[in-house]
């Protein structure tokens, strides 16, 4: 009997990781093509000038404040969906389908007006220092227009996921990057549009993505002259934490660069250091946010199988093999870490401190793959607000505070801020993996 059992646990195991692995090694790809996109954005910035790299830092930031909804939306539809597919209720899932496509578009025209009114006001509010507001605005009018076909690439993509169709959206996303990449180069170099076309290769290459998802779906979607408004409520009533989660996230990003701004010396230069930094830490971030993605859907369906105990477990060994693999990088990145930095940017001051930044942000990678990747679990079953709040602490009572008292008040310099920044992961992790062992989630499933 024990042995009976033994290899019945086994096979279980087997089974989670299997599951686990179909979703997440194509999830890694795409968010490796993501990062290729955002590698080559930045190195072609750095080519044209250590202002318009900088420049591009700030406003890549700022440009995902507007698309917090589309990130928000697709979690909401990846738990609800997700559960739907395994659940056997084919015309609710077409209902769904359909309603969060819909919602995708109108949202994204809504932030297209919203960007074009209120962009140039805002940065007229911020402290960007006054060498890089003109091509901060530059960039931002380019980018904005590419809104609504963002907001449909990365809905459809997480239908796709959810529906054990991620191989096609595997497919859409290397056309995209191919075509963002070979087009960041011909507008750049080859066109009076200069550094503009960074922005411009993003808006085509997501325009055409969202336009090749759109035939992936259109097997689950049945047009209707109404939209069924049900559906879309319980996906905002499970996406809004994540949107504002996002939302703070990004708020937070922004203002680290503006205390960094403060900085008595060598504002660009680190202003520079760490927008390429953040590009190389990317890489660690691929397969924690990739197998994030992946827990949510594999969560997800087994929920909608019914089978609690065995979501809970999957759970936990996404999360394992997650952080090996995040492992495996930080060496490789901590070993070449100069080597990658120099590539990336020609400007000796930037290249030392962004080696800085990077022998510091590492130690705290494999916690923040752990944290983020649990995260992903809970968001599956609709348990957002718990890592929304979570999150939001760490960032806004450890990371923003700790940060502005060691440059504004004290003076310190920017490996002050990276300090913070690790403190902060930390913190993530330790409470989101207390919320995850707890169970409570799997028995309030949103």
């Amino acid at each position: 009997m024990k042995k009976f059992l033994l290899k019945q646990r086994r096979e279980d195991l087997r089974d989670m990781v299997s599951r686990s692995w179909s979703i997440s090694w194509p999830m890694t790809l795409i968010m490796f093509f993501e990062f290729l996109i955002g590698l080559t954005d930045v190195y072609i910035a750095g080519k044209v000038g250590k202002e318009v790299q900088a420049a591009y830092g700030f406003v890549i930031q700022f440009y995902f404040v507007f698309i917090v909804i589309a990130n928000a939306l697709t979690v909401g539809t990846v738990s609800v969906v997700s559960r739907l597919f395994t659940s056997g209720k084919k015309e609710e899932l077409r209902r769904t389908i359909y309603a969060s496509l819909v919602t995708a578009a109108g949202i994204g025209v809504v932030f297209v007006l919203g960007g074009l009114l209120f962009t140039p006001g805002i940065l007229t509010l911020l402290s960007i220092p006054g060498e890089l507001k003109p091509l901060v605005l530059s960039f931002l009018g380019i980018f904005v227009f590419g809104l609504p076909f963002h907001y449909l690439l990365i809905n459809s993509n997480g239908i796709l996921r959810s529906c054990h169709r991620i191989k096609k959206s595997l497919m859409t996303m290397t056309i995209v990057c191919v075509l963002n990449i070979a087009l960041n180069f011909f507008y750049v170099f080859q066109t009076p549009l200069s550094f503009r076309g960074i922005a411009l290769a993003t808006a085509s290459s997501v325009f055409i993505g969202s336009l090749i998802n759109l035939i992936w779906v259109r097997g689950w979607v049945r047009p209707k002259r109404n939209v069924d408004w049900d559906p879309v409520k319980r996906i905002i009533r499970i996406g809004w934490p994540i949107g504002l989660l996002q939302a703070l996230w990004q708020l937070a990003s922004m203002v680290l660069f503006l205390i960094l701004s403060a900085l008595p010396e060598k504002r660009v230069e680190t202003l520079a250091a760490l927008t390429v930094g953040l590009r190389i830490e990317s890489v660690i971030y691929l397969p924690a946010f990739a197998f994030n993605m992946a827990n949510a859907v594999v969560v997800g369906n087994v929920l909608g199988e019914g089978k609690e105990k065995d979501a809970f477990r999957s759970g936990l060994v996404t999360a394992w093999i997650g952080v090996g693999m995040v492992m495996t990088l930080v060496i490789t990145v901590v070993l070449n870490a100069r080597w990658i930095a120099s590539l990336l940017s020609s400007d000796a001051k930037v290249i030392q401190e962004c080696v800085k930044y990077i022998y510091i942000s590492m130690i705290s990678e494999p916690f923040m793959a752990w944290g983020v990747i649990l995260g992903g679990g809970l968001s599956g079953a609709g348990d957002t607000k718990s890592v929304m709040t979570r999150v939001a602490l760490s960032l806004w009572l450890v990371r923003i505070p700790l940060a502005y008292l060691f440059v504004v008040l004290l003076g310190f310099g920017a490996v002050s801020v990276w300090w913070s920044m690790n403190l902060s992961q930390f913190l993530q992790a330790f409470l989101i993996t207390k919320r995850y062992l707890n169970r409570t989630w799997l028995k309030n499933i949103g």
